[in-house]
């Protein structure tokens, strides 16, 4: 089962990074099989949605920041709280399809990493099963 990892610079607190094409190469020698994308960081999430519209990706972070206000009353102290709940909503991992050495997405779908505490220097891991 190949693995990796691939390592990712935010440059906003809030951003949505595009992975699609850097996962593709990672799969492009595997026929058949399934990728499996992980990400560690708990104020960072992975979604898969739209790409051929910057705006759906604008719409999202700013859905999520007047779902999840800056301004409740949270308890955790590093003031990062916001960040947690849109990880929690968004989810930590993505898994697509490989088929004849492509992800099988949908026309318009890409894979993001959302950043939600940035900027920072993030890592996701990945790995691939044949099938």
């Amino acid at each position: 089962m190949p693995r990796g990892e691939l390592v990712i610079a935010s440059s906003r607190k809030l951003e949505m990074i595009d992975l699609t094409d850097r996962l593709q190469q990672v799969i492009s020698n595997i026929d058949d099989g399934i990728l499996y994308v992980y990400n560690p960081h708990t104020t960072a999430g992975l979604l898969i949605n739209e790409g051929a519209d910057p705006d759906v990706q604008r719409d999202i972070l700013g859905a999520l920041g007047r779902i999840i206000p800056n301004d409740y009353p949270y308890r955790h102290r590093e003031g990062n709280s916001p960040a947690h709940l849109m990880t929690a909503v968004t989810g930590s991992s993505v898994t697509v399809f490989i088929s004849r050495g492509r992800l099988q997405l949908g026309t318009w779908q890409r894979v993001f990493f959302c950043e939600f505490d940035g900027p920072r220097s993030r890592r996701v891991w990945w790995k691939t099963i044949a099938g």
